[in-house]
């Protein structure tokens, strides 16, 4: 137990027997170099390359858990090992700043981090001759690293050599001086999260009452911003451009490398009338909520490259290649072939196969495998709306991509979602007449150019938000804001790694209809329905109140 006087009051913090800080010598960033299976990896920091082999060996036993908004220091799990030994294992290694114990706060067991540097401040009549009198008889354990422009007297010290906990007791004996007032370790809690807004009728993100409709087929996605809000994170959205003054979409640095691979502009914005589907796809994905719709990944930035063109054409394999080329982390294709009709099993459409361009398929391997410094990108595919077998569309059953079937607000399946041995899993989307709302609630392109022209039935009356979106295009877009969390979360996860963790964590719904086999899986939901805060707390290796 460690003891440290702030206020005028003492504190107890207790070492923890299964959490690790850890802080590296060199100042990397610790946030940005965990390895994609869960322990720490060098993910281009070279410092975790110049430890030694112990400690690296250590260092691959660590699960990442949440942090404090400091990058320099990482807080990990030891997953059952014995923390005393990887502690002491790590802090011998010239390459570690400190390696120890969390502290963490009983009886809740919120961890607490300190930093090893002290706060210090001296009485207001002391003069500075007493000042430096007492700091060099200290000379020996501390050292002046900062003075503190807001108070008198007051100073950040910082240790000549690693203290570890002993850092506590130089601050009590510092303390104990006449001429010391205040006097205790920097300590760092977590901060309470920033609100997201939860819109009332987003019921598709978490529990809701609409039209005096109680719905929780929702894919948990409000208690996965506990964890993570995909800062950090970058989702392509290859449709017919988005809105880009939108208030929901727009923002400083909020759009990366826009681009129109139709006219070959640095442009993704929309051109002609009627083009207003990559918005709500961009809105469902990664919407701010600043005015009225929230995407999975609020804090996500959002990539959108415009892409008029037939199936099969040069432009289509262009637009996914630069989606990965530029920088996504996530690439969104809530687009595809024409399908039979949803209602009419007799379309002679049902039964026509769909083969895809050599070109396309080049581009979507070199997305997934050489994407994102050649951890791969992870691509979603809408599954298709025709009510018909996927697995004879080449788009969606590229075995390289996720393709994303839809369930409705009740949980089951929805009646135009295609179904197969390619679906991945399944996310909220809109039905036909059984449903019990309109659909996804999702930004709109602005005024009367989109699906809704001012119309509160259908939307709000300025027309920025379209409340009867839906199809597997929403359930895509659903999918790839969920990946842009976990990206956000570990981004060294490579793109396989995002779609295991997607489909591991999945809700097995409708047991009755969805056909489940021995294997866990459903040619109607793959793996099931997406739950967002079981993948994110995956990832960080935390436990989540289930959905109910």
């Amino acid at each position: 137990m460690v003891r440290f006087i702030c206020g005028g009051k003492a504190a107890d913090l207790v070492p923890s027997d299964t959490m690790i800080a850890l802080r590296m010598m060199s100042g990397a960033r610790i946030a940005e170099a965990r390895g994609s299976t869960g322990g720490v990896g060098p993910q281009g920091v070279a410092a975790f390359m110049e430890l030694g082999r112990e400690a690296r060996a250590a260092c691959e036993r660590l699960k990442p858990m949440q942090g404090m908004d400091r990058p320099d220091i990482g807080i990990f799990s030891a997953g059952g090992e014995d923390v005393t030994e990887l502690c002491a294992v790590l802090d011998a290694d010239e390459g570690v700043e400190f390696a120890g114990k969390v502290l963490v706060d009983e009886p809740s067991g919120e961890p607490v981090l300190y930093s090893g540097d002290i706060f210090i401040r001296f009485a207001d009549e002391c003069r500075i001759e007493e000042v430096k009198s007492l700091l060099d008889r200290h000379e020996a354990h501390v050292g002046l690293y900062r003075r503190l422009p807001f108070a008198r007297h007051t100073y950040v010290l910082r240790p000549h050599r690693r203290m570890g906990p002993k850092v506590f007791e130089m601050a009590l004996t510092l303390l104990d001086e006449p001429a010391v007032t205040h006097c205790h370790p920097e300590i760092l809690r977590r901060r309470a999260p920033r609100s997201v807004p939860r819109w009332p009728r987003q019921w598709h993100l978490g529990d809701r009452l609409v039209d005096g409709h109680a719905i929780h087929a929702h894919a948990n996605v409000e208690r996965a911003w506990e964890m993570s809000r995909g800062a950090g994170a970058c989702v392509a959205i290859i449709d017919d451009g988005i809105d880009p003054v939108h208030p929901d979409i727009s923002g400083p640095e909020r759009l990366l490398a826009p681009f129109d691979v139709t006219l070959d502009l640095a442009d993704g914005s929309h051109k002609l009338p009627g083009e207003g589907h990559g918005t709500a796809c961009a809105g469902v994905a990664c919407a701010s909520g600043v005015v009225g719709a929230t995407g999975v990944a609020p804090e996500a930035r959002i990539m959108p490259i415009r892409m008029r063109a037939p199936l099969g054409s040069l432009q289509e394999a262009e637009a996914i290649w630069r989606a990965a080329a530029s920088g996504a982390d996530v690439i969104s294709c809530s687009w595809g072939a024409i399908g039979g009709a949803w209602d009419d099993p007799m379309d002679p459409r049902h039964g026509r196969p769909v083969l895809q361009s050599d070109m396309t398929a080049a581009a979507i391997e070199a997305a997934t495998t050489r994407g994102r410094m050649g951890r791969g990108a992870l691509i979603t595919w809408a599954a298709g709306n025709s009510n018909g077998n996927v697995d004879i569309d080449a788009y969606p059953a590229n075995p390289a991509v996720m393709a994303i079937a839809a369930c409705n607000d009740t949980g089951v399946r929805s009646a135009y979602s295609d179904y197969g041995q390619a679906i991945s899993c399944a996310f909220p989307s809109n039905d036909t007449m059984t449903a019990l709302t309109p659909g996804i609630w999702t930004t709109d392109r602005s005024g009367r150019a989109g699906y809704n022209h001012g119309n509160q039935a259908v939307g709000d009356e300025a027309g920025l938000f379209n409340g009867a979106f839906g199809g597997t295009s929403a359930a895509c877009a659903g999918v790839a804001g969920t990946a842009a969390l976990l990206v956000s979360a570990n981004p060294t996860l490579s793109g396989k790694d995002l779609r295991a963790i997607i489909e591991g964590t999945a809700d097995k719904i409708d047991a009755d209809g969805g056909h489940w086999d021995e294997k866990g899986r459903s040619p109607y939901y793959g793996a099931g329905r997406v739950n967002a805060a079981e993948a994110v707390a995956d990832v960080f290796s935390v436990d989540v109140v289930p959905v109910v």
